[in-house]
């Protein structure tokens, strides 16, 4: 028997063997009860994939511009043919349950997710040791294991781990902060302005008022999470407030899942309105996930439900993360794999860097290091930080935003793709990096480039908010901006974008403001005093490459 945590296993000579981890409940969520024996609950079960190296194989060559397969992307059937769990994952998987009675499943195209409900009792005899309650927090309520369960050796070689049993959601950022002080001079002509909008955004970034979607082909998608929601009224005051100025869409084509009651989420209203009048009056999808159930996870929700349509927008923008060391390396593994099954089908995934700079994590003994964020240290995702005006009233050229999340991952290796220009910087500025001991040079290094996050306008609630931050804004800025561009490809007869950082670390900041002013969050201790990375020429894990000149990167990527 296997002691597991999300299924946190190792293969050590030859033996399985599993570290023991004890599941801990936030402080913020109140326990309320356990489960009667009747009361039902659905679990994930991730089968194990074949050809998982041939899978990022795949991607690499779809994804590299000097690439013969460069474009040549796969169906969901053929993304199918190559994951699909072995018929004895299969078989051992399905004979696992069904001698427990569970019989309630629901699959994927790809068969290797597996959604099942049951009873609280049935569930703690599949999976001994779990034990279920429910917690609520803000009138929420979410039902989860307070201890670990175990797996037979005969059946966890066959899984990857099973979801709903003891993730809790990450708590919310707030989006808001305070606006910074002025700086003295620009070497750009400044407009004044009392926040960032549309018409800013267009300014900044070089976009004119034909620069706006045409393709019928074409669409763009934001995820929503943690009970965030969007209000349609909300959608259309902001473009009636501030799209005037270019050809906008004033209503999301297509909703995937169930819009919540109750208010509107600021950072799904954010999402949704700087998509949209990014990458204006191009179709645009909002996933919301809330969960069918307590039991479930919207973020893995999510990525079944990838695994599960064959007609899915090129770009998605998702802000959301979590801190890399509350998850299990099992886990994260999965989700990279189904971060590749959707690049090699020409899909961009642009993840938000995240509001802490570059994090702390407080270890034993009085020592700290940087604590990088999942999933925007996935080596299969384009990872977006943020940036301000130099002088927040003016559009000026941009500094590092001081929350600009960034750092190295201490999970996944540092790709190819990026390793020259990582390495360039960290000789470059060698002499004024942190100590070592709080990062891992040789890890995924992020983010990938950068965008305004500071001091936006959203409407939420029929109310015009200011001074919303975060790089929940820089995100879907950015991936307006791509979807723009498959615009231009898709009516060339080009594929989409697809994968895009094999592509933008060959341009080596060409086409990209680079933004070499500031730095952002550390440690706040004797060491680092409260900083993290700094900007720098060229790339820096800070701001990636810098930020878009809308005009050369359409050049840059119509070739």
């Amino acid at each position: 028997i296997c002691l597991l945590y999300l299924l946190n296993c190792s293969e050590c000579n030859n033996h399985l063997w599993c570290s023991l981890f004890i599941p801990r409940v936030p402080v913020d969520w109140a326990h309320v009860s356990r489960l009667s024996p009747s009361e039902e609950l659905e679990l994930t079960f991730a089968l194990k994939q074949q050809n998982v190296h041939q899978l990022e194989e795949t991607l690499r060559l779809v994804s590299d511009p000097d690439s013969a397969q460069y474009g040549k992307y796969l169906s969901l059937e053929e993304v199918a043919s190559l994951v699909r769990p072995s018929e004895l994952t299969q078989k051992v998987v399905h004979h696992w349950l069904q001698s427990h009675g569970v019989t309630n499943c629901l699959t994927v195209h790809t068969q290797d997710f597996m959604q099942c409900t049951m009873s609280r009792e049935v569930a703690e005899m599949l999976l001994p040791g779990s034990k279920f309650h429910r917690y609520i927090k803000d009138g929420h309520s979410l039902v989860r294991s307070s201890s670990p369960y175990s797996v037979h050796d005969d059946v966890h070689q066959h899984l990857d781990f099973v979801g709903g049993l003891h993730r809790f959601p990450p708590n919310r950022q707030d989006l808001s902060k305070a606006k910074k002080s002025s700086g003295k001079h620009t070497h750009l002509k400044a407009w004044l302005h009392l926040g960032v909008t549309p018409a800013i955004l267009r300014q900044r970034y070089n976009l004119t008022a034909a620069d706006v979607g045409s393709a019928q082909n074409n669409s763009q998608a934001v995820a929503q999470f943690l009970e965030q929601y969007y209000h349609p009224a909300d959608l259309a005051e902001f473009m009636s407030m501030f799209g005037s100025s270019f050809k906008h869409m004033s209503k999301v084509d297509r909703v995937v899942g169930t819009q919540g009651g109750g208010k509107a989420g600021l950072e799904a209203s954010l999402d949704v309105e700087y998509i949209m009048s990014t990458g204006a009056n191009i179709s645009t999808w909002v996933f919301t996930n809330p969960g069918r159930h307590e039991s479930q996870e919207p973020f893995l929700q999510w990525m079944v439900l990838l695994s599960n349509m064959s007609d899915l927008p090129h770009v998605h923008t998702i802000s959301y993360g979590d801190d890399e060391d509350s998850l299990s390396a099992a886990y994260m593994m999965r989700i990279n794999t189904e971060f590749m099954k959707a690049g090699v089908r020409g899909i961009s995934l642009l993840f938000a860097s995240g509001d802490s700079g570059a994090g702390c994590r407080h270890l034993t003994k009085g020592r700290n290091s940087f604590r990088p964020s999942f999933p925007a240290s996935s080596p299969f995702v384009t990872t977006v930080g943020g940036t301000s005006f130099k002088n927040p009233f003016k559009v000026t050229y941009e500094v590092t935003d001081y929350i600009s999340g960034g750092g190295f991952s201490n999970i996944f290796k540092m790709p190819d793709y990026q390793a020259s220009a990582v390495d360039s910087y960290l000789k470059a500025v060698a002499a004024s990096l942190p100590p070592q001991t709080y990062f891992n040079t040789s890890g995924r290094a992020y983010p990938d480039m950068a965008a305004l996050s500071d001091n936006y306008w959203v409407v939420s609630n029929r109310v015009p908010i200011p001074w919303v931050s975060g790089t929940s804004a820089s995100t879907p800025v950015v991936g307006g901006m791509l979807a723009l561009i498959n615009d231009q490809r898709l009516l060339k007869g080009l594929p989409a974008l697809g994968f895009l950082n094999p592509r933008l670390y060959k341009l080596k900041g060409q086409a990209l403001f680079d933004v070499t002013e500031g730095c952002h969050l550390g440690c706040l201790d004797e060491q680092v005093q409260g900083k993290g990375f700094c900007a720098a020429p060229s790339w820096d894990p800070v701001t990636g490459w810098g930020t878009p000149n809308y005009p050369a990167l359409l050049a840059a990527l119509l070739k």
